[in-house]
């Protein structure tokens, strides 16, 4: 499974080399999903059928308004809350708890203070047992892409909020799993770190070509980002419509500026207005 030799000093092609990818799908599917939360007599219904197919390598954002279960939705598919009725399959299987093939980054950095990044993005690789040069070789990797790699030996105190966002993605990352799970990972940056994210994570997944399911309440954010946006809505939470976004694959600055850009920020506002 892992070549040592092959690691050492270099990151090309550090994913063949050092983990297995095996059959790495990431199919998401979820089937006439609800979820009711009850207490006492009190009974709060959270999801209500959600019928939704996230297909590997796609980018697929949950958009809309707090409290409409987008995020519940999401920790449900991580393993990390059970529901009430219906399915949420992964690749076929029941999604019965966490586990290593679901990545999560959320809103928090929730890095480890004492480690440095490169041992921040090491640290699941090294629970795991994997040698060091292998893991030294995938750091080496992750610290390129996210575009740290003079920060290799800071620790967490010394870095920007979307720096910190940055190595919080490359960690989960480095677990190899099918599917990354992000909870507004942006929402507590400013606006021009937050488009500077926005890029970075579209280079990292055109690199990976990971299934991800991104949560957000920004318009502008999901267009951006996604391949098809799936707006919910509130009371109970449940799918309003989905949309693909029709725009180029690369996704720079002026992309926000084009007519199909525009008209479907317009299209999804209204949606969302009466939510």
């Amino acid at each position: 499974m892992y070549n040592e030799g092959a690691m050492a000093g270099q990151a090309a092609e550090p994913m063949q080399d050092a983990i297995a990818a095996g059959d790495r799908r990431g199919t998401i599917t979820i089937d006439g999903l609800s979820k009711v939360y009850t207490s006492g007599k009190s009974r709060f219904e959270a999801l209500r059928d959600i019928d939704l197919t996230i297909g590997q390598n796609e980018f697929v954002t949950i958009l809309g308004p707090s409290g409409c279960g987008k995020s519940t939705l999401l920790r449900i598919v991580a393993g990390l809350e059970d529901y009430s009725s219906g399915d949420a399959l992964l690749d076929g299987e029941p999604i019965m708890g966490p586990s290593a093939d679901r990545g999560m980054v959320f809103q928090g950095y929730t890095l480890f203070p004492w480690l440095t990044v490169r041992e921040n993005i090491e640290y699941g690789l090294k629970l795991k047992g994997i040698p060091t040069l292998s893991r030294r070789g995938l750091s080496n990797y992750y610290l390129k892409i996210i575009r740290l790699e003079s920060f290799a030996n800071a620790y967490p105190k010394q870095l920007s909020g979307g720096m910190k966002q940055r190595v919080a993605i490359a960690r989960a990352l480095a677990n190899r799993p099918k599917v990354l799970l992000m909870d507004e990972p942006f929402g507590a940056l400013d606006a021009q770190t937050k488009v500077e994210m926005q890029e970075i994570l579209l280079d990292v997944w055109e690199k990976e070509k990971t299934t991800v399911l991104f949560i957000t309440h920004d318009i502008e954010e999901a267009i951006f980002l996604s391949q098809r946006i799936v707006v919910m809505g509130a009371h109970p939470g449940r799918i309003l419509q989905q949309f693909k976004v029709d725009l180029p694959a690369e996704r720079t600055a002026e992309i926000r500026e084009l007519p199909t850009f525009l008209s479907l920020k317009r299209e999804l506002a209204r949606l969302l207005k009466h939510e």
